[in-house]
């Protein structure tokens, strides 16, 4: 496996599922199911492994991926999937590496079979939705691997694999509808005729989609750094400028509008975030009207405090007050502090901004947080007795 293929975006890994899913490929899946402790990745963590032992993807910062491997050819030839515990957190030698990452990682490995088809198809189609897996069943009435998929949109379960009994599906639909929402991931027991069986919810969410105005050689660096990190990019060039794919080969979509259209021509929602950086004062104004008066939680516009102090005062001029709430969403001058002016810095404190603002984060120095680095999650499951 290649450091590229090692690491790809999340949505490129689950865009291989998909194709493979959808052919005859043999291969193996493996997903972080469970961590205790400390770990480089969280439960939800993908790794596609093809017969050959090429994968995609990632579990840990490369210390485990061989031994994945290995088991997952065990996998393919058995046809039976197997979930494995790896404890990292002693301080001796894990296989002579030294890597003692301070938790413990329970990894489900399972040929691949098309029944993730409809929960990764609803995810290429941009909508969202929370696979529930079995991992242990002390009743027959689930299996190992048995599935079913809740479609966030719908509101509703699909069974993909085995009978699901309503009475699961209803106490498990206020988790896997927050899962949904999240992109969280979380392992829960319930009971079923006073029998334990232990499911698996993956919430997986359609990435947000970034917006960047602009045309000009700053754009590109933008839109590669957000396309690694798992941003859905349109570029618009506004103008006549010069937009094309081969311009920006990282953009997932290239088009060109005027500033005044951008509500007419971009689907703006919650989950919708904008850099404008059009270097053009006029454009620059007509977008910023436009994009205040639509629900996306992220404005950034290039510039110092100065010109958007002028660009105010020309609004003002045309008797345009702006409230507090719509300004609420501007970010200006745009990106993080963080001490850096090449175009790659630039791009970096900028998607860095939009990462801190898309989780819900005050940007700091980890080493100054306490407790987890990553949120831990505590899912609630309806109550028994009240179905």
């Amino acid at each position: 496996m290649s450091s590229r293929d090692w690491s790809v975006p999340e949505t490129d890994v689950l865009g291989a599922i998909y194709d493979a899913c959808r052919s005859d490929r043999r291969a193996v899946l493996a997903t972080i199911v469970r961590v205790e402790g400390s770990a480089y990745r969280r439960p939800g963590t993908k790794m596609l492994i093809d017969s050959d032992g090429d994968g995609v993807g990632s579990l840990t910062a490369g210390c485990l991926e061989d031994e994945v491997r290995s088991l997952a050819t065990a996998v393919l030839e058995s046809g039976r999937s197997r979930i494995e515990r790896f404890d990292l957190s002693g301080d001796d030698d894990v296989w002579g590496l030294g890597i003692g990452c301070n938790g413990v990682i329970d990894i489900l490995l399972e040929p691949l079979t098309d029944a993730l088809e409809p929960a990764l198809s609803a995810f290429a189609d941009g909508e969202s939705g929370t696979v529930v897996t079995v991992l242990d069943s002390e009743t027959d009435a689930f299996d190992r691997g048995d599935r079913a998929y809740y479609h966030e949109g719908a509101g509703e379960f699909r069974e993909l694999v085995g009978t699901w009994p309503d009475d699961v599906t209803t106490r498990l639909e206020d988790a896997v509808s927050s899962l949904a929402t999240t992109g969280d991931a979380e392992t829960v027991t319930v009971d079923v005729a006073g029998s334990a069986v232990t499911l698996f919810c993956d919430g997986i969410v359609a990435p947000p989609e970034l917006v960047v105005f602009g045309s000009g050689h700053d754009v590109a660096p933008v839109v590669e750094l957000a396309t690694l990190a798992d941003f859905r990019v349109t570029v618009v060039g506004f103008r006549g400028a010069v937009t094309t794919g081969e311009k920006f080969p990282d953009a997932d979509r290239v088009v060109s509008a005027s500033p005044a259209e951008v509500r007419d021509v971009l689907e703006l929602d919650e989950r919708t975030y904008t850099v404008v950086m059009t270097h053009n004062f006029v454009d620059d104004r007509i977008a910023l009207e436009e994009l205040v008066q639509s629900p996306v939680p992220y404005i950034g516009l290039m510039g110092p405090h100065k010109r958007f102090d002028e660009m105010l005062e020309a609004f003002d001029e045309e008797d345009r007050a702006f409230t507090r709430a719509e300004l609420s969403s501007v970010y200006t001058p745009i990106g993080l502090d963080l001490g850096g002016g090449a175009p790659y810095q630039i791009a970096m404190s900028i998607v860095s901004e939009l990462l801190a603002v898309h989780n819900d984060r005050s940007p700091g120095h980890l080493r100054d947080r306490d407790g987890a680095l990553h949120d831990r999650i505590d899912v609630a499951l309806g109550d028994p007795s009240q179905q």
